[in-house]
């Protein structure tokens, strides 16, 4: 499986880009899965439901499945957050997996830039980052793409990987 990630300070614009990509790329016949990193406490689970009683009870691993999908729950409880790699390996082959977050990690990666939010570029200081998406013109060594000029990130992207 290739991997390429979407990175950015918060309000970047890298959900919405992501988004945009998988429209793109499954556009073109490839297959594509998302890995997305939140910063903060989530539950996909709802009170009161029978998968979160068994969660709330204490089960390590909680799987949901019907006709349409399966979702597979695993808590951490006192344990360190998995790196990523741990939680590449648990997902299923694709063509390709589309990672947003992790920007401090060393896989490929294109950084996500709104002006507006005058934050400092990871660019500057990180070799994985192969390109920059901003919604403003910006100079810079590595190649710059409009952030909703999705067919040319998304060319870039295939191209990086080799598909």
């Amino acid at each position: 499986m290739k991997i390429f990630g979407v990175a950015g300070f918060k309000n970047a614009g890298k959900t919405g880009l992501m988004e945009r990509l998988v429209t793109e790329i499954t556009g073109r016949g490839i297959t594509v899965s998302t890995l997305k990193h939140a910063h903060h406490r989530f539950d996909i689970d709802q009170p009161g439901k029978d998968s979160h009683r068994h969660r709330t009870a204490g089960a390590q691993q909680v799987m949901l499945a019907s006709s349409n999908r399966w979702a597979l729950m695993t808590e951490l409880r006192d344990t360190a957050e998995p790196p990523l790699a741990d939680l590449l390996a648990q997902m299923a082959p694709v063509d390709l997996i589309l990672v947003e977050g992790w920007k401090r990690d060393a896989h490929p990666k294109i950084e996500a830039i709104r002006a507006e939010n005058n934050h400092p570029h990871l660019a500057a200081d990180d070799p994985s980052i192969k390109a920059i998406a901003c919604d403003t013109a910006l100079t810079s060594d590595r190649p710059v793409f409009d952030l909703n000029d999705t067919k040319a990130i998304a060319d870039f992207i295939l191209s990086e990987v080799g598909l």
